[in-house]
C-alpha cells in the first residue's frame, strides 16, 4: 500500500474519531469535560499530517506517517490519563477538572462535567469514551506501525 493511501486512511480514521466526539456532543447533548477536549487534539494533528503524507514523496511520507504514530500514542497517553482519573487512580492534572478556581477568574457560563465521571455512549457496553479512545488510538497506531517500520523497496 502506498504512503498516499495510508495517509488518506489516516485522515479518514482521524475524522471518524472526531465525528463520533462531535456527534455525541452536538446530537446526543453529552457535554465533554476538559480532558475530553484535550483528547481531540491528536486526531486534529493526525488529520493534518495525513493530508501532508498524501502530498509528499514516499520517503518523506513514511516519516510523516511515523510522526502520525507518535501523535496517536500521545493521544492514547492522554486517554489513559483520563481513564486513570475516571477510575480514581489519580487526580486530573487540569485544575478545572478538580474544581479549583482562582479567585479572580470568572466562573464558566456552563460548567463542565467532572473529569472523573465516566461517560458511556452505549448503556450496555461498559466502555467509557476515554477507554474507547485509548483502545482506538492504540489500534490505529499499531495498524500504521507495519507500514512505517518495513524496509523500503529498491527499484533497479
Amino acid at each position: 500500500m502506498s504512503h498516499r493511501r495510508v495517509g488518506v486512511l489516516a485522515v479518514i480514521a482521524a475524522l471518524a474519531a472526531l465525528g463520533v466526539a462531535y456527534f455525541a456532543q452536538d446530537v446526543l447533548n453529552l457535554v465533554p469535560c476538559p480532558l475530553c477536549l484535550w483528547e481531540r487534539w491528536p486526531y486534529r494533528v493526525v488529520a493534518l499530517l495525513g493530508v501532508l503524507a498524501v502530498l509528499v514523496r514516499p520517503a518523506t511520507g513514511r516519516v510523516v506517517l511515523g510522526v502520525i504514530v507518535l501523535a496517536l500514542l500521545t493521544g492514547a497517553g492522554i486517554a489513559f490519563l483520563h481513564v486513570g482519573v475516571e477510575q480514581h487512580w489519580w487526580k486530573s492534572p487540569l485544575p478545572e477538572c478538580n474544581g479549583f478556581f482562582s479567585a479572580d477568574a470568572p466562573l464558566p457560563a456552563t460548567p463542565a462535567p467532572p473529569c472523573d465521571a465516566p461517560v458511556y455512549l452505549f448503556t450496555r457496553l461498559p466502555i467509557s469514551f476515554a477507554e474507547g479512545d485509548f483502545i482506538y488510538a492504540m489500534a490505529f497506531a499499531f495498524a500504521l506501525l507495519p507500514y512505517v517500520t518495513r524496509k523500503p523497496r529498491r527499484f533497479r
